[in-house]
């Protein structure tokens, strides 16, 4: 690790700061307000946490458009001059966060490989750490981990997995949940770890423990009989009892794997034998919150359920150390809580009140004696913002996008429509400025499952700001809407699920929100895959497509991945594409232009869905462009100034010129 010694630099930085060219709107951004510049910068405040004792602040940042993530370290009495400014040498910061009052956690990466070789191979090489800001000292552990939780009554301790240091909400990889993961106690003085339970074939993970380090709930999805067994344990126990499962070769009960949120959330604070489980009980369709008895291992009384939606998730107390549950969240405009503790609620309530343009606001950090936190914002007037509140007063730290002006961005609504058989499927749009009907791009995420909630999005946002309105669709087998909503999309990836889509252009449209003759799609992942769908709809509502990191070829993309042991896993990700349509056996019915743009260093989706699809599509005759995103990777946070920059760019220009005739 290398340390600097440069002045410091104010969060909110500016043009000159980053290096940044603001020339004037090309002919291709016309109607743009924001260069493609900025929407293409990395996030240039990523992180700020206040430490336990409230004494310190830990902010991570980058400086310039080409540059490298650094941490600074202040005193929370003295915000004018860094305590400490650190970065990785040759390798790079990019997770960081406090896990004592004088010590910090994280991971660093460095580029070590020039391609990738197969499915989830990175380029990367991992390294975590500890910092001591005291000794201005670092100690580092091979390896990618992920911090688990600290440990209150072992203050120098720390709980870590073995992990994949760039989270991963996608979903695509089912069977990541079934491979085993090693846990440690870290000692963050020495560096030194000590085995506190290692996973296998049986019991490969732990998706709960409690805040003294002990595993408190797994579910084990049996090879052999296709059935999921959850498992608890009491504070202190050497082993795992079982409390109930569930007949995995019915496809009927694939949601409680996919969905990501089933099973034990959280622990009483005044009772370690009491816990709260998420679960949809009873043949019912939305996951609602219940209590769980670990002396019996029973299931009690439901706490909370909405008409709407999945409870997804629950909030504990923003003091550190107290596991109180204050909160049960669920998705709606925005993520939402249906509150058990009316001081917290109070306290956001008031934060609310004082932030601008308030979307989804969270307590990220807090001192143990409660004075002194870190509050962020992010929503579609805030990229992301950081806020010190110390001694009853409030002040701005920082922002994720510095450059944007919240009077550039545009508001999102949620909506929700029905399908043609009846379905309701819930939306969101991004609304320019002016007066519609506006031109529409359909923007779809990747999953396909996962929840696509729209707070921030960056590409949302820099459509909307060129005068695109921007259609974000929660089609069938998203997840939070209920198990309906999700056993609806079974097998029908490019069927059903793509008429969701089309439904829901057609009832903006009939809404006389949008130009029926300016309609385009945009898609990243299973969005790409989606994207490729459009190209082959007989009844056709768009003008072109644009598929980012698209999985073209599915069946050979499942040939890769398959685990026949897991039955009923294996036969939903046949469905995919292996059953059903599979985009690359499709392009002689291409009907609208294509634009497709591939990272080369994909590790998800690799760069042969690309070189094949580009060679049947040209073979076939078909009218395309194609673009290959050189030494980028999936996901978002591997992609750096120049990848985006040349991402949005060529994108803005096809959408401007190419898509259709004259243009979208």
């Amino acid at each position: 690790m290398k340390l600097l010694k440069a002045p410091l630099m104010a969060a909110m930085v500016g043009v000159s700061a980053l290096g940044l060219s603001v020339s004037a709107p090309t002919e291709t951004q016309a109607q743009s307000t924001v260069p493609v510049d900025v929407w293409a910068l990395r996030d240039v405040v990523n992180a700020v946490q206040v430490s336990p004792d409230g004494k310190h602040v830990l902010v991570h940042k980058v400086e310039s458009r080409d540059g490298e993530y650094l941490l600074e370290i202040y005193k929370t009495d003295d915000l004018s001059t860094p305590y400490r400014r650190v970065n990785a040498g040759k390798m790079e910061i990019i997770q960081a966060g406090w896990a004592t009052s004088d010590t910090i956690f994280g991971t660093a990466w460095q580029i070590t490989r020039e391609q990738v070789k197969g499915p989830e191979e990175d380029i990367r090489d991992y390294l975590g750490y500890g910092y001591n800001i005291h000794e201005n000292k670092f100690t580092t552990i091979d390896g990618s981990f992920e911090l688990i939780s600290t440990l209150p009554s072992e203050p120098d301790m720390v709980l870590v997995g073995e992990g994949n240091a760039i989270p991963d909400r996608s979903g695509v990889d089912p069977f990541a949940a079934f491979r085993p993961r090693a846990y440690y106690k870290l000692n963050m003085k020495t560096g030194g770890k000590s085995l506190v339970l290692r996973g296998n074939r049986k019991f490969p993970t732990v998706q709960s423990w409690d805040s003294e380090g002990n595993p408190r709930y797994t579910s084990v999805l049996d090879r052999d009989d296709g059935v999921l067994r959850e498992y608890y344990r009491k504070p202190g126990d050497g082993s795992w009892t079982q409390f109930q499962e569930t007949d995995m070769n019915d496809s009927k009960n694939l949601y409680r794997i996919l969905s990501g949120f089933h099973g034990i959330a959280g622990f009483s604070a005044e009772d370690p034998n009491l816990g709260y489980l998420i679960d949809n009980r009873n043949g019912e369709d939305k996951a609602a919150l219940y209590e769980f008895d670990f002396n019996t291992g029973t299931v009690g009384e439901k706490l909370v359920a909405v008409e709407d939606a999945d409870i997804m998730g629950i909030r504990r107390h923003s003091i550190p150390g107290n596991d109180k549950m204050v909160a049960a969240l669920y998705p709606g405009a925005k993520m939402e809580a249906a509150w058990f503790d009316a001081d917290e609620k109070a306290l956001y309530d008031a934060l609310e009140q004082q932030i601008p343009y308030a979307h989804q606001v969270s307590i990220s950090s807090r001192s143990v004696d409660g004075k002194t936190m870190i509050v962020t914002n992010r929503g579609p007037r805030d990229p992301g913002s950081f806020w010190l509140v110390k001694d009853g007063q409030m002040a701005k730290l920082g922002s994720r996008n510095p450059l944007l002006n919240p009077e550039q961005l545009s508001d999102v609504k949620y909506f929700r429509y029905k399908a043609r058989d009846g379905l309701e499927i819930p939306g969101y749009i991004t609304v320019p400025k002016g007066e519609g009907p506006f031109p529409l791009i359909v923007h779809h995420n990747g999953g396909p499952h996962v929840n696509g909630m729209v707070g921030y999005d960056e590409i949302g946002q820099m459509f909307a700001n060129a005068g695109y309105m921007v259609f974000h669709p929660e089609q069938r087998i998203a997840t939070g809407w209920g198990q309906k909503h999700f056993d609806a999309g079974y097998g029908q990836h490019g069927l059903a699920m793509q008429d969701d889509k089309d439904d829901g252009v057609k009832y903006l449209i009939e809404q006389g929100l949008v130009d029926p003759d300016r309609v385009a799609f945009f898609g990243w992942s299973y969005g790409g895959q989606a994207a490729l769908y459009t190209l082959t709809r007989d009844e056709q509502l768009y003008q072109c497509s644009v598929a980012v990191a698209a999985v073209a070829d599915a069946k050979k993309q499942y040939m890769g991945r398959r685990d026949p042991d897991l039955k009923a896993l294996d036969a939903w990700s046949q469905r995919r594409g292996m059953i059903g349509v599979n985009p690359i056996d499709e392009v002689q019915k291409v009907n609208i232009p294509l634009l497709m743009i591939h990272p080369e260093d994909d590790r998800r989706v690799m760069y042969y869905h690309f070189k094949d699809y580009k060679k049947a599509f040209e073979a076939a005759g078909k009218q395309g462009q194609f673009v290959t995103l050189e030494d980028a990777d999936h996901f978002y946070n591997t992609l750096m100034f120049n990848h985006q920059q040349q991402l949005f760019t060529k994108v803005l220009d096809y959408l401007a010129n190419d898509c259709g005739p004259g243009g979208l």
